[in-house]
């Protein structure tokens, strides 16, 4: 629920402010919730590893299962604990956009393939391709200082 911010027209809308108790409650579900999502991806890192191993192994239909399944369960685990859900409180006029949103890490890392496949094809992975890395690392948005 979000709250709600009214405002007359020609008046600003008041500053948002959660209460104390509303603060100390997200506050200490954030921390606990950065365990256990800090729990869940130590224990996915080797678990990954070796599903994605096994999937290679497999062939014909069954070739990737057990990675594809890994990551449903990682998807499912990162619905659950939810772990940035104490900004659902924010007015929307108070959420920030800085930028992020349409710079996702995926689509870094489809760019940083696609220039890596490019300058293999080229017959060329060294120089030019660290160059190209470059490049787009560079195109990531700043975070401005407030």
């Amino acid at each position: 629920m979000k709250p709600q911010n009214e405002s007359t027209q020609g008046v600003a809308p008041t500053p948002w402010h959660p209460s104390r108790w509303d603060l100390i409650r997200d506050a200490v579900a954030f921390q606990a919730k950065l365990v256990v999502d800090g729990m869940r991806d130590l224990i996915l890192l080797p678990v990954s590893v070796v599903a994605a191993l096994l999937s290679l192994l497999q062939s014909g239909d069954r070739a990737g299962s057990q990675f594809y399944r890994l990551v449903a369960l990682g998807r499912r685990t990162e619905k659950w604990i939810n772990l940035f859900s104490a900004a659902d409180r924010m007015p929307e006029e108070t959420a920030a956009d800085d930028g992020l949103a349409s710079h996702s890490f995926d689509k870094l890392v489809d760019r940083v393939e696609g220039m890596v496949r490019e300058q293999y094809d080229k017959g060329g992975v060294t120089a030019q391709a660290k160059e190209a890395i470059d490049s787009v690392l560079d195109t990531l948005p700043k975070r401005k200082k407030q």
